[in-house]
């Protein structure tokens, strides 16, 4: 199954809730899941003074793009702040974060599984 079809819905219709693992001041607001293999859009908040470094460096074992449309952080392992405009496309096992942001940020994030190559699904 793939993620249900939506025509144009106001963003502010979805509720956000906390993320898991929880860090105070972060949450998200799923807007499509693929319940088979779990790819997820969303929006992810930062409120004013969050903090992510208690879950440390992540990696994970999906694709990750993501949009930061509102706001600004800064990346406390590259000591870089990325703000409103800025954009990056995350591969499997990528280290990113963590991240803190003072007067709070979102960002729009698409996150998928790959389908393994012909040659891999041949083997």
């Amino acid at each position: 199954m793939a993620k249900p079809e939506f025509e144009f819905t106001p963003t502010d219709s979805v509720d956000f809730a906390p993320c898991h693992p929880h860090i105070e001041g972060l949450s998200e607001a799923i807007l499509a899941r693929d319940s088979d293999n779990d790819s997820v859009t969303r929006i992810l908040k930062f409120e004013p003074g969050t903090d992510t470094s208690p879950n440390g460096v992540l990696t994970h074992d999906f694709w990750e793009e993501v949009f930061i449309f509102e706001g600004s952080f800064v990346d406390q392992r590259l000591g870089r702040t990325f703000k409103a405009g800025d954009w990056a496309t995350r591969p499997p096992g990528m280290e990113h974060g963590p991240w803190v942001s003072e007067n709070g940020a979102k960002m729009f994030e698409v996150r998928y599984y790959t389908d393994p190559t012909p040659a891999e699904r041949s083997n």
